[in-house]
Parts: structure tokens; C-alpha cells; sequence
């Protein structure tokens, strides 16, 4: 099939990529002159571990290409999938929906033939019939069957999710796009991925309650970590007692600073704006929002506090940035929230992350930036471990020690065991581990 995507962003250039991956023709496209020259240059503009691989293997069959022309892309099409950004408007939290209107329009003077537009951007429940009367309202000819297909991609890992998804959600109203929509993801079907075909506005608010309700599982776990603090239980295992559990799973139930990325923060505020606007108020969700956006703040003064309540004049290391591994992405990540606490509070920030230094720089206030994470701990009176990046996971403890003025870790991913920082002589604070049960559990483990 020939497909057009249009939006060379994180879902659209995924998406584009994996498509062609599995033998569709796909054209990309965007308006932005300088990122189709870098992608037609192999350059790619994010980080997403295998990408840049998958880009320049189906370039170079001649499966994908880039193009800043949208109208030839689109006549030729037999979908065209829109995959634009829809952030959170300014001053209200509203998904902006201006680059999908946008996009539909110039779609719509483009069509050629019976197409089906796929809107692949998380939007607003309604805005698949809104795309289908732009396109109307542009070209009364057209022949169009609009569908909602919603991304289901956690950065870092999107190419396996692209490929072995959970499930497939397409919502249509015209039948003549279920055959078009199989068609599209014909080899899924070896992985036997469930489809499942439902409305267009079932589809539009299916991404959205997704989301949120994953973004309530982690703030869950985030407030019975704080309970078990006061209570002297510990959060993991409290995690696994849940987890186990098939109603309830493992995922989502680490304990950690608050979600943070591209995703959760703006889809569940966007969903309280559609809960209201439609007179029925979403609740959990709203308190998931507050109770998330205090927390960040609060781990910034869990590390005053592990530094003995006064940071001015000390030296903080931070360790990851992103709001989480195998990403640059630095959107609403827990670090910003953390490291502007620790500034206010008159301390240096000197910060080390594998992927996330560029991007950080635009949105943290200043700080010092090192090379590794053994220059970041020179002469720091702590160490704080803010995203769990794999080669965070097996510092060598002795050469900190040594290298730091005073050995305080801060995990707030609960990454170490307390025994083994502790016998390295440091000061050790995590996340729902109170000290005293952990050492009472360590004892117990040794008899």
C-alpha cells in the first residue's frame, strides 16, 4: 500500500518507519524544511534506541522517504495517516488541536480517489468528526473515509511496541475502512495482535482513559510509598503482594519522583477538560494531576532534608534528567521540578544524563553539565539518582565514596539495596523504604 504520514514527530516518524518496515510504501512528511534535509541525511531528531537503524534500512530499500510537498504524497495515498502534535494549549490545558485542523485541510485539497485519513495524534473525543467536516467543507468531492487509530507507544521502546502491540484500536464509521485499515496491519497478523474495530469516538477516548489510568496506577503507588515511610512498610514489597494480583499486575507500581514525558501530562489534563465540558467531572483524574504535580516539588525537599535541611553552598549531583530512560525527552520530567527546588534552596547543581544534556539545557535553570557520572560526584555533598538509566544501576559505590565530599545517595528510583550502599559508607535515602525495616528484613535474611 502507499501511505502518506504526515508529521515527522516521535509517533510519526516511528510509525512511518515500522510501516514501511513491514513492506508499505510511506512517504513522511512535514513542513520543516531543516528536519526532512537531517532525515534525508540519516540524521535523526530524536533519540529512540533502534531507530536511526530502521530509518536507514527501509531509505535505503526504498520503502521510505521524507518530502515537504504534501499534495503529491497525499494523491497518491491510499491512507493517509495524521500524526501532528496536539500539546496542552496555553492557559487551559485543552489538547490544541490547530496543527490537526491544519493538516486535514491541506490533506483535503490534496485527495485523489477514495482515500481513508487516519487521525493518529491522541485528540479530543469529536475530533474525527470535526477532520471529516474540514475536509467536507475544503472539498465537497472528496471521498474520504475518516478513522481513529490511536498510538500505544512507550518512548524508549516504541519499535517493539509498534510491532508486537498489546492491541490494534481502529474506530471507523464507514465500513469501506475496515478492509484498508487489515490491509495496513496484515502482518501483525502473524503476531496474532488483537484488533479491536469500534467507533471513532470509542477509539478517541480509548487512548485517553489509557493513559489516565496508568497515571493513577503510578501516583497510587507513589502515595502508598509515602504511607509505608510513615508506617514502616516497605513499598516493593507492598508492590509485589499487589502485583501479583492478576486483576491489579506488576506494571506501573515502581515508586518513584512523579510521571512526567510527552504523554501522560498533557492527555490526563485534556481529559479533565473533556470530562467538564461535557458535565461529568472526572475525579481520580483530577486528584492523580494535583497530587503528581506536588510530588515532583516534594522530592527536590526530600533531598534537602537527606542533606541535613540545608543545601545553600553545597554541591548536588544529579544523575538522569529525561523523564525516563532510552529517551532525550525532557517534557514535564521529575528533574526539572527537583533541580529547581535544589537551586532555590542555594545549592550548585552539577547534572549528568547519557541522551538528555541538550535538551535539558533549555528547560533546567542553569547547572553545571559532566561528562559522566563519576565527574558529576566530584567533590558533591550527594548524589542524587533521579532516572534509572542501566548505567546507573551498578555505579561502582567505592569510587563515589572516594570521589565525593560527602557520601549522601539520594535514590528516588529505589534502584540499590540499603545494605550494600550503606557498607560502602554512605548515607542512603530511597523511596517507601523506611531504614529500619529494611535492616530488620536484612537480619532476618541472614539468620
Amino acid at each position: 500500500m502507499r501511505i502518506a504520514v504526515i508529521g515527522t514527530g516521535y509517533v510519526g516518524l516511528v510509525s512511518g518507519a515500522c510501516l514501511a518496515d513491514f513492506g508499505h510504501q510511506v512517504t513522511c512528511v512535514d513542513l520543516d524544511h531543516d528536519k526532512i534535509a537531517a532525515l534525508r541525511a540519516g540524521r535523526i531528531p530524536i533519540f529512540e534506541p533502534g531507530l536511526d537503524r530502521l530509518v536507514a534500512d527501509n531509505a535505503a530499500a526504498g520503502r521510505l522517504g521524507f518530502s515537504i510537498d504534501l499534495e503529491p504524497a497525499v494523491a497518491e495515498a491510499d491512507v493517509v495517516f495524521i500524526a501532528v502534535g496536539t500539546p496542552s494549549r496555553r492557559g487551559d490545558g485543552y489538547a490544541d488541536l490547530s496543527y490537526v485542523h491544519a493538516a486535514a485541510a491541506s490533506i483535503a485539497r490534496a485527495l485523489s480517489g477514495f482515500t481513508v485519513v487516519v487521525t493518529k495524534s491522541t485528540v479530543p473525543v469529536g475530533t474525527g468528526d470535526e477532520v471529516e467536516r474540514i475536509i467536507a467543507e475544503t472539498n465537497p468531492d472528496a471521498d474520504v473515509a475518516v478513522v481513529s487509530n490511536p498510538e500505544f507507544l512507550r518512548e524508549g521502546a516504541a519499535i517493539e511496541d509498534f510491532k508486537r502491540p498489546d492491541r490494534i484500536v481502529v474506530g471507523l464509521e464507514d465500513e469501506r475502512a475496515r478492509a484498508v485499515m487489515e490491509e495496513v496491519y496484515r502482518p501483525l497478523y502473524l503476531n496474532q495482535a488483537p484488533i479491536l474495530v469500534t467507533g471513532r469516538r470509542t477509539a478517541e477516548l480509548t487512548k485517553y482513559a489509557a493513559n489516565a489510568f496508568l497515571a493513577m496506577k503510578i501516583t497510587f503507588i507513589n502515595e502508598i510509598a509515602d504511607l509505608c515511610e510513615k508506617t514502616g512498610a516497605n513499598v516493593q514489597e507492598v508492590a509485589r503482594g499487589i502485583g501479583l494480583d492478576n486483576r491489579i499486575g506488576p506494571k506501573f507500581l515502581n515508586a518513584g519522583p512523579g510521571y512526567g514525558g510527552s504523554c501522560f501530562p498533557k492527555d490526563t489534563l485534556a481529559l479533565l477538560r473533556i470530562g467538564h465540558d461535557h458535565d461529568s467531572p472526572l475525579r481520580l483524574v483530577e486528584t492523580t494531576v494535583a497530587v503528581n504535580d506536588q510530588r515532583k516539588r516534594a522530592m527536590g525537599r526530600k533531598v534537602i532534608a537527606a542533606c541535613g535541611g540545608d543545601v545553600r553552598g553545597k554541591t548536588v549531583a544529579v544523575l538522569g534528567l529525561t523523564f525516563k530512560p532510552n529517551t532525550d525527552d525532557m517534557r514535564e520530567a521529575p528533574s526539572i521540578a527537583v533541580v529547581q527546588a535544589l537551586v532555590d534552596a542555594g545549592a550548585r547543581v552539577r547534572a549528568y544524563d547519557p541522551e538528555g544534556m541538550a535538551a535539558a539545557r533549555a528547560v533546567l535553570p542553569p547547572v553545571d553539565y559532566a561528562e559522566n557520572a563519576y565527574e558529576a560526584a566530584t567533590d558533591a555533598d550527594a548524589l542524587v539518582l533521579v532516572t534509572e538509566w542501566n548505567e546507573f544501576r551498578s555505579l561502582d559505590l567505592e569510587r563515589l565514596r572516594q570521589t565525593m565530599r560527602a557520601p549522601v545517595l539520594v535514590d528516588l528510583r529505589n534502584v540499590y539495596r540499603r545494605a550494600e550502599v550503606e557498607a560502602q559508607g554512605f548515607s542512603y535515602c530511597c523511596i517507601g523504604r523506611p531504614a529500619a525495616t529494611e535492616r530488620a528484613a536484612a537480619a532476618r535474611a541472614a539468620e
